[in-house]
């Protein structure tokens, strides 16, 4: 799994964007949607900064900022750390670690296509795990 492109564990049904003017809680009703940690904010179709869970807490509550009205251009990370999708998945891995982030945006030709994540690695072993337990309690 490691050695696999990050292409191929891409999620491009959780990839989610938005424009910079877009408030925290419309930014967290569209993750929440999607049942994903974050979204890549776009300008212009220009990968322009990311905004996750984790900025929520940190950068919204923890700070008392307003939902509401506060907008993503004022608490995302700018400029994020990028990789391109034939870039292996140990390597999205690593830059994560090293970096303390859980979410890398996948660009390709200057544009994103995706958003690869720490937990792109344990679902398809979740799914095969809980298939497995279904399978077995059905046969009982």
């Amino acid at each position: 799994m490691f050695d696999q492109p990050i292409r191929h564990l891409m999620d491009s049904k959780k990839f989610l964007t938005a424009p910079p003017q877009t408030t925290v809680s419309d930014a967290a009703r569209l993750m929440a949607g999607k049942n994903t940690g974050a979204i890549l904010v776009l300008e212009a179709g220009k990968l322009v900064g990311i905004f996750s869970e984790r900025d929520v807490v940190f950068r919204v509550i923890a700070k008392g900022l307003e939902a509401k009205t506060t907008t993503l251009a004022q608490v995302m990370t700018a400029d994020p750390k990028t990789l391109a999708p034939n870039k292996s998945y140990g390597h999205a891995l690593l830059l994560m670690q090293e970096n303390g982030f859980r979410h890398v945006p996948v660009v390709e030709d200057g544009k994103a296509i995706g958003i690869i994540s720490s937990r792109n690695a344990m679902d398809p072993d979740l799914e095969e795990f809980v298939f497995e337990e279904r399978r077995r309690e059905h046969h009982r």
